[in-house]
């Protein structure tokens, strides 16, 4: 039976948690809830049935080769209206909202309580999004200029690529990068919630379309925000900020979309723009999480990697494959835990497993 995790193991995502069995049904979700050792062997033997049988590989570098219009794809289907905002990200990661007031119960966003929509990522086709959220429907403004678009990304971004200290956000005193900034969940509550003065805030994605919706976002400003395409997995293609010239590097629910094989390279990338002292957040899917179990046959890449009907792909990590990523990057564990969230369908009477893992790294101090 889901018990809560011992508060001396790991600081609690959420606050809700399931002491007594009969209230199961009496909420949608509870937190940090432990597995039987049937419950982990069950969930073993059905990613083994899962992953049984590979794509070919032919198939899987066609998936490889395509996947920016597989995502481009996916964002001119869903536009804005696939995932929620993150408002749970200043509870998890205070250091995005540093100067932040708590909130009388001890939460740090004020009204978040134990709503489950607010700090839970729901499931649909296997990704992790959440209903649509009407009230914060962007508003598209055709005249917004567009930085990096495809046809001429390249060309574009190596024109801003820094020079004797002159590059967007040069004067700020504190900034952030999001990488897979999707339609802009992320960087709009930071945007709206942080009001440092010496904030700015760096976005990127794989997708020029994911891009375009950031830009054309009615709350996008040029003076605190600036949005581009990236490809991470191409170590040829520039960033336009110089290295250790960051605070924070933001990877929520990106890295899994990556090849296996180019995670390291891509991590390592990444922390070289970090200041020393900066840090590395990352919350993603782990290991026998709820979308990974119900993967079919025919649908598995590698091990614990697999294909969307959408053709976007996913990975499953654990905890150990995460610490290595980092420590092989030269980055310092302040946090890596497991949060495993119980989710219940009240009218079915149905309950579902969630898991995702969530670490923050650090970039060592310079020497003195």
């Amino acid at each position: 039976m889901a018990a809560p995790r011992e508060a001396a193991e790991r600081r609690p995502f959420g606050r809700r948690f399931l002491t007594d069995p009969t209230r199961l049904f009496q909420h949608n979700a509870w937190d940090n809830v432990e597995w039987s050792e049937e419950q982990e062997a069950s969930a073993r033997i059905k990613v083994q049935e899962n992953s049984s049988q590979l794509l070919p590989q032919d198939k899987q570098e066609e998936y490889e080769v395509n996947a920016k219009r597989y995502w481009d794809d996916f964002y001119k289907i869903h536009e804005n209206g696939f995932f929620k905002d993150r408002h749970w990200l200043f509870t998890e990661f205070p250091e995005l909202a540093p100067n932040r007031n708590p909130s009388p119960n001890g939460d740090s966003a004020p009204g978040f309580g134990n709503k489950e929509e607010s700090n839970s990522e729901g499931l649909e086709n296997g990704h992790c999004s959440l209903e649509t959220k009407t009230e914060n429907q962007f508003n598209l403004l055709q005249n917004t200029p567009k930085i990096c678009p495809e046809e001429v990304a390249t060309q574009k971004c190596r024109e801003l690529t820094p020079g004797d200290g002159d590059y967007p956000g040069s004067s700020a005193s504190y900034r952030i990068l999001e990488v897979g900034c999707g339609a802009g969940n992320t960087v709009f509550p930071i945007l709206q919630t942080n009001n440092d003065p010496g904030l700015f805030v760096y976005c990127c994605d794989f997708s020029t379309t994911a891009v375009d919706l950031v830009q054309n976002n009615a709350e996008y400003d040029s003076s605190r925000c600036f949005a581009f395409v990236h490809d991470l997995c191409n170590d040829q293609s520039p960033f336009p900020m110089p290295d250790e010239s960051l605070d924070v590097v933001i990877l929520i629910f990106v890295l899994s979309a990556i090849l296996p094989e180019k995670m390291q390279s891509m991590v390592t990338r990444l922390s070289r723009l970090l200041k020393p002292g900066g840090l590395m957040l990352l919350r993603d899917y782990g290991r026998y999480d709820l979308a990974q179990l119900r993967f079919k046959k025919g649908q598995c890449l590698a091990d614990n990697f697999y294909v969307r009907g959408d053709g976007t792909r996913v990975y499953f990590f654990t905890q150990a494959e995460l610490d290595d990523l980092f420590t092989r990057a030269g980055l310092e564990k302040i946090q890596n835990l497991v949060d495993r969230r119980l989710q219940v369908n009240r009218g079915k009477q149905m309950t579902m497993y969630r898991v995702w893992i969530q670490c923050k790294y650090r970039k060592p101090a310079a020497p003195q």
